[in-house]
């Protein structure tokens, strides 16, 4: 089938973070990535929006080839960060990860101290200085917006935590290894409307010093808080466009079927 992709001329002006060129992937015989081209750029919000089972989150986890960890899985094309291939390779995963998090669906805390969960990262990369990561942990917990809420809790398990706050610190313990892109899959999903808002400011804050890739099944709120919405159906890319076109004027049927609630 051809891919007849609108990528926006929206990217020309911009520096680009990930480009994905003719990406295919496969789970054992099922092909779940067909041709796949996009580029995102540098500081901006990327919306991934489409029907359950379109590849969505996973080609999110090609980015950081957490992908890699299925059995089975075999990919063909090219992946490229700040210019450098991914897929090759003599290119180090444990590089990749520390520049490109990830905030998953439900939040994930380690069955730590609040303070020990953002510490985590920071300490297996050979900091032991406690001023030093402390001012880490503080820098990170307000990085996510959570620090007024947590700073006399530090010593308390962050299971203590409410849903909504346990996403923000997953979000600030992504932080604390500063990375350069945040890879975001539907960290809103399992959370009430107040938390889901506190989120959304969070991501339109952070956009300022980090590229973030948001896959969410929520099309109002990528039509908030994102600069360009991809849509995926059936393992590939229909369109990607300034955000804006995509939910007002999009160039393909199948986009607009979708955004008006016809299918999905």
């Amino acid at each position: 089938m051809e891919n007849n992709v609108n990528t926006d001329t929206n990217t020309m002006n911009h520096k680009v973070v990930f480009d994905t060129k003719e990406l295919n992937l496969w789970y054992s015989e099922t092909h779940a990535l067909k041709d796949i081209n996009l580029a995102i750029n540098e500081n901006e919000v990327t919306a991934i929006i489409g029907p359950s089972g379109c590849g969505k989150s996973t080609y999110l986890k090609t980015l950081n080839r957490m992908v890699e960890l299925v059995p089975g899985v075999r990919t063909t094309g090219e992946i490229t960060y700040k210019g450098k291939s991914i897929l090759d390779k003599s290119f180090q995963v444990e590089d990749l990860r520390t520049k490109v998090g990830m905030v998953f669906q439900k939040a994930n805390p380690f069955p730590k101290s609040i303070y020990d969960n953002i510490a985590y990262g920071p300490r297996i990369h050979g900091i032991r200085n406690k001023k030093i990561l402390d001012e880490i942990v503080e820098k990170s917990l307000r990085g996510a917006y959570i620090w007024d809420e947590v700073k006399d809790r530090l010593k308390e398990n962050a299971y203590g935590l409410s849903g909504g706050q346990q996403q923000r610190l997953c979000i600030a313990r992504t932080l604390a290894i500063e990375p350069d892109v945040i890879l975001m899959d539907e960290p809103t999903s399992a959370l009430d409307p107040k938390s889901t808002l506190k989120i959304e400011d969070l991501v339109q804050e952070l956009k300022k010093e980090y590229s973030i890739i948001i896959v969410t099944h929520n099309m109002q709120q990528a039509a908030r808080i994102s600069d360009r919405t991809a849509f995926f159906l059936n393992g590939e890319v229909v369109e990607l466009d300034v955000t804006d076109t995509i939910f007002t004027n999009p160039t393909d049927k199948r986009t607009e079927d979708y955004i008006s609630g016809r299918f999905g």
